[in-house]
C-alpha cells in the first residue's frame, strides 16, 4: 500500500505535469528526473531503509526509555541518599547538642568544685597563717621573758657585786657548801 502511495505522489508531482510536449520521452528532463526519482524510491524500498530507519529510531527511543529509567532510579537512590543523610546531620548536630550540654553541666559542677576547693584552701591556709602567728608571737614572748631574765640577772649581779665584799662572798659559797652537804647526805 505504500508503494502505490509514494507512485500516485511521483506520477502527480507537479514539475512532471508542467513539461511541455511528450511527456513520457527520454528527451524530456521532468520524465528522468521523475524516473530517477521513482528508481530511488524503489532501491530505498528494495533495501528496506524506511525499516532500517524505524528499527534504529525505535531502538535509539528504547535507548532514551532506559536512560530515562535509570535517571530515574538514579534520582530516587539520591533522594533516599539525601534523606539519610539528613537524617545522620539531625542525630549528629542532637548528639553535639547533648555533648555541648553535659560539657557546660561539667563546666558548672567543676566552677562549684573549684570554688569549694579554693575555700577550703583558703581556710587551712588561714589557719597555718593562724598558728604561725602563735607560734611566732610564743617564740616572741619567750624572746622577751629571756632577754628579761639575762637583763635581771646581769643587773643582779652588778647589784650584788657592788654591795657584796669578798668575806661576804666567802661566807655565802661556805653556807652553800653546806647546805648541799647536808642535803645530800
Amino acid at each position: 500500500m505504500r508503494y502505490l502511495l509514494v507512485l500516485i505522489v511521483t506520477v502527480l508531482a507537479s514539475p512532471a505535469l508542467a513539461a511541455s510536449g511528450a511527456f513520457f520521452s527520454l528527451h524530456n528532463t521532468d520524465f528522468v528526473v521523475t524516473l530517477a526519482f521513482a528508481g530511488f524510491v524503489a532501491l530505498v524500498l528494495y533495501f528496506g531503509v524506511p525499516k532500517m530507519l524505524g528499527e534504529i529510531l525505535d531502538a535509539r527511543a528504547d535507548g532514551i526509555r532506559s536512560e530515562l529509567e535509570e535517571a530515574r532510579s538514579l534520582h530516587e537512590a539520591a533522594r533516599a541518599l539525601l534523606a539519610s543523610y539528613e537524617k545522620k546531620q539531625a542525630e549528629v548536630q542532637a548528639q553535639a547538642d547533648r555533648i555541648v550540654e553535659a560539657a557546660r553541666v561539667e563546666a558548672a559542677t567543676a566552677a562549684e568544685q573549684a570554688k569549694a576547693d579554693i575555700k577550703k584552701s583558703v581556710a587551712r591556709r588561714m589557719v597555718a597563717a593562724e598558728e604561725q602567728i602563735a607560734s611566732a608571737e610564743a617564740s616572741a614572748i619567750k624572746d622577751v621573758r629571756d632577754e628579761a631574765i639575762i637583763v635581771a640577772v646581769a643587773a643582779a649581779r652588778t647589784i650584788i657585786e657592788n654591795q657584796m665584799t669578798v668575806a661576804d662572798g666567802n661566807s655565802l659559797i661556805e653556807d652553800a657548801i653546806e647546805q648541799v652537804g647536808s642535803k645530800l647526805h
